[in-house]
């Protein structure tokens, strides 16, 4: 990450949720915060995205910059939205989002509203989020945390409490070690806890040619100082899950996840992003 800027790609997805919002009809996220984090070229792209024919427009220019990106990035966070629907149904009285970059599930799902949520991100993303958003509702916590430097132990969290963890959007940027550390410290809550994460098949960090606009995405994000660094091979997350006492329940790719929530786009792009759901047992 930059030294002294926020997560360029955090911008991104909330770039993402704020045209899907401009969306006249079928929207599959509702996000009005998300322009609050854009920069002024990006908050006018957004707002003339109310006309049909920019939309279009604008999604083309994503997509021949970004293969794949836009529609990967909204179906996955619907996914997740309702993952996180599931857990809380559940049981789950906590919600801790793990490199919570500009996320604003806590601001934008109602059924989050009665549970504490803990964000927790780097220190240079957290302070703009809070200069953009102002103050927060009492229901919401931010702490702040250098994951590749520092320890979940660090922080003062309620390890009594059946909790969902978001893990949306970071792992590919950790070390192997960091990863396995996270994983440990969850191994304090409670059975009934959930988590919910993203992450990279580790072959597109090997042979980023073997992915439509694979080589291209990872040289940017090398360019932005966000290199991706970790990922797994699919088939064996379960049994990597299994050491922390987590039973894996689901494990979807983006291919998987777009064709549930938008079955009628057929871009190429973001063939490698998955996203795993896990139960501690």
């Amino acid at each position: 990450m930059k030294k002294f800027s926020a997560s360029r790609t955090a911008q991104y997805m909330a770039l993402f949720r704020a045209l899907e919002t401009q969306r006249s009809h079928d929207k599959l996220v509702y996000d009005p915060y998300a322009i609050h984090f854009l920069d002024r070229g990006f908050q006018i792209a957004t707002r003339l995205a109310a006309l049909p024919l920019f939309h279009r427009m604008i999604q083309r220019i994503i997509q021949k910059k970004i293969p794949g990106a836009y529609s990967s990035g909204i179906a996955r966070t619907r996914y997740i939205d309702e993952l996180v629907q599931q857990a809380v149904n559940q049981g789950v009285q906590q919600v801790v989002i793990l490199g919570a970059g500009f996320d604003t599930r806590a601001l934008r799902l109602d059924f989050l509203r009665l549970l504490p949520v803990i964000e927790i991100d780097h220190p240079n993303t957290s302070a703009v989020k809070k200069e953009k958003l102002g103050s927060l509702p009492a229901h919401v916590q931010y702490l702040q945390l250098d994951f590749n430097n520092q320890g979940l132990e660090d922080l003062a969290l309620n390890t009594s409490l059946p909790t969902v963890f978001i893990w949306e959007g970071v792992t590919n940027y950790l070390q192997e070690d960091a990863v396995a550390a996270t994983f440990r410290f969850m191994e304090k809550f409670p059975a009934g806890s959930y988590v919910i994460f993203t992450y990279v098949d580790e072959k597109v960090l090997r042979e980023p040619g073997a992915y439509y606009g694979g080589e291209k995405l990872l040289h940017d994000v090398a360019g932005l100082e966000e290199k991706w660094t970790f990922g797994w091979k699919p088939g064996t997350l379960r049994k990597y899950l299994h050491q922390f006492g987590l039973e894996l329940l689901e494990d979807n790719s983006s291919v998987e996840y777009r064709r549930q929530y938008m079955p009628g786009r057929t871009e190429k792009g973001y063939e490698f992003y998955r996203v795993a759901f896990a139960v501690r047992k």
